[in-house]
């Protein structure tokens, strides 16, 4: 498990790969985007799942991460759904895939 740290050296979030999923945990907030998106690049291929299921929440920054490999994926399914993300998702007009909603 790759884990990102923030301010303090407390636990941010975390990454994983799982078959076709790329699994998250903790809180997916700026701190942690730059090294989630280094961990998440090389682990692309393949995936058809971002699996929000252990994430507490989410911020702007975070999903800005998500929308980019969910499009990057070509339209992975999203699962779960974290503190912030739905509110998140009306404000930036996204579906639940994390796509532009037109």
């Amino acid at each position: 498990m790759a884990v990102t740290t923030g301010q303090a050296g407390s636990v941010v979030a975390s990454l994983r790969r799982d078959g076709e999923a790329l699994v998250f945990n903790g809180v997916l907030a700026r701190d942690a985007v730059a090294g989630l998106w280094r961990q998440a690049l090389p682990q692309l291929a393949g995936v058809h799942r971002l699996d929000l299921a252990g994430v507490r929440s989410v911020d702007s920054a975070g999903l800005a991460l998500l929308a980019e490999l969910a499009a990057r994926t070509g339209g992975a399914t999203v699962v779960g759904l974290p503190e912030g993300l739905p509110e998140l998702r009306d404000a930036y007009r996204l579906d639940d895939a994390l796509a532009f909603a037109r």
